[in-house]
């Protein structure tokens, strides 16, 4: 467990299993970085935009496509703040595992879903291994 300080260089959440602090910041910093980046792309309600294309397929409406944007920017700025980082972590894995189904299921396009079933096995992965600390 960590003392409070985030300035010490490791903390631990199980006495024989030292985290890196530093390694942690900067991998939550890139993830919730390019999570706001990625939430915030989706709002630009420009018809020939990849998002508008993609959440007019889906069927649901674009107001679906907006609500993505929040719920993905919201998780990478949960991440950025140390004792939310796991719901942030958490509510990013089920946002990339939703990603997955709906382009699977609702879309039929399994090979556009590589990536958003990689991110939710390594997201899922890394909110695994931060329960507890």
């Amino acid at each position: 467990r960590c003392l409070s300080d985030w300035s010490s260089d490791v903390c631990s959440s199980d006495p024989g299993e030292p985290r890196n602090v530093l390694g942690d910041w900067v991998l939550r910093g890139g993830l919730g970085l390019a999570f706001v980046l990625i939430g915030w792309d989706k709002f630009p309600a420009d018809p020939h935009s990849h998002w508008v294309t993609l959440f007019g397929q889906i069927g649901v409406g674009q107001w679906f496509r907006n609500f993505t944007g929040v719920v993905e920017m919201l998780g990478g700025l949960l991440m950025l703040i140390p004792r939310t980082a796991s719901a942030g972590l958490a509510l990013l894995a089920i946002t990339m595992l939703s990603a997955f189904l709906i382009l699977v299921l609702v879309l039929r396009q399994p090979g556009n879903s590589v990536f958003s079933f990689a991110f939710f096995v390594g997201l899922g992965a890394y909110w695994l291994s931060r329960r507890g600390s």
